[in-house]
This record gives structure tokens, sequence and C-alpha cells, in this order.
């Protein structure tokens, strides 16, 4: 029995399971290697023929024998290859710079990590007196309430962080000239 493919169509068309199993049968080869022309990669070409082998069913309701279904259905192929190609470009133009984001955000975050390690090698070189009095002002304590958790006045715990703070600038001062050398 010769059916040909536009009378398959019509009976898948109407729900023939069996037509349009047998129309795949006889145009998947043909579709497939047309895919891979349009794509130039055969894992493109074999995703965008199974899309159009998924949406068919579909669109055959839309054949109406006006060309031969192996026409009609390149010209669904054809759709389909420039419909990607526009979601393609649209992902790409939505993801372009954030390539560039991404690695400056990374070179911050890695910035930020050394500059915390240095700051608490540094401090672990401080006196415990006045590692302690840094700690707690870095810990956003006010230095009424670092004076009142240390017991001592205000003046001396701004006296510490002053004396904390040149101490680590001489020590970072140090490292950069020997780093000079």
């Amino acid at each position: 029995m010769d059916v040909s493919d536009e009378a398959l169509a019509e009976a898948a068309a109407g729900g023939d399971g069996a037509a349009f199993e047998l129309l795949l049968d006889r145009v998947y080869d043909r579709l497939f290697r047309l895919c891979f022309r349009l794509t130039g990669s055969q894992a493109e070409a074999e995703d965008l023929t199974q899309d159009i082998c998924l949406a068919l069913p579909g669109k055959l309701a839309g054949y109406k024998r006006r060309a031969k279904v192996t026409t009609w259905l390149y010209r669904v192929a054809v759709n389909a290859a420039i419909d990607r190609r526009r979601r393609a470009a649209s992902h790409a133009k939505a993801a372009e710079g954030w390539g560039d984001w991404e690695i400056a955000r990374q070179a911050a975050a890695a910035d930020t990590r050394a500059q915390v390690d240095w700051l608490h090698t540094a401090m672990a070189r401080l006196s415990p007196v006045m590692r302690d009095t840094l700690a707690l002002i870095l810990d956003d304590l006010t230095q009424a309430e670092v004076a009142e958790i240390l017991d001592t006045t205000e003046g001396t715990v701004a006296w510490r962080v002053s004396e904390a703070k040149k101490k680590l600038r001489e020590m970072r001062a140090l490292e950069e000239k020997e780093g000079m050398q």
C-alpha cells in the first residue's frame, strides 16, 4: 500500500497516530539533514529536529496541501531554525557584559578577602590589649561601648585605636618596602 505523504499528513492531522509515525519515518532523515545544514552542528540539529517533531502534531492542522508535505515541512524547519537563532541572539545580548561584571566582582571579592586576611594576620602581631580594642571597634561598637566592655576610659580606647592604626600602617609600609626589593 503506497500512501502519499500528503494523505499521511492529513490523516495525522486528524489524530491518526500510525499515519503520523509512518510520516515521521519517511521524512525524519531528510528533516535532520536539513536541520544539520541550517545549524552546522550535529547536537543543535538533533535538538532542532526533536523540537520540530514534538511541535509537528499541532502544526499539521495548518497543512493545507498547497505544497508537498516535504516542502511544507522544510518551511517549518527553516522557521524553527530562525526562531532558535533569534532566541540565542536574545540570550546572548541579555548575557552580554555579565561576564565582565562577574570577573570584576570576583576580583573585588578576592581583593577584599586578601585585605581581611592581611588584617587578621597583622592584628595577631599587635599586643593583646590593642588587638582586643581594635577588634571591638571593628565590630561597629562605639568608643564608649568599648570603654565600658574593657573597663577603661574613652580616651584610652581612642589612644589604643590610634596606636593600633599607626602600627598597622607601619607593618603595611614595611611589607611593601620588602616586596619592592
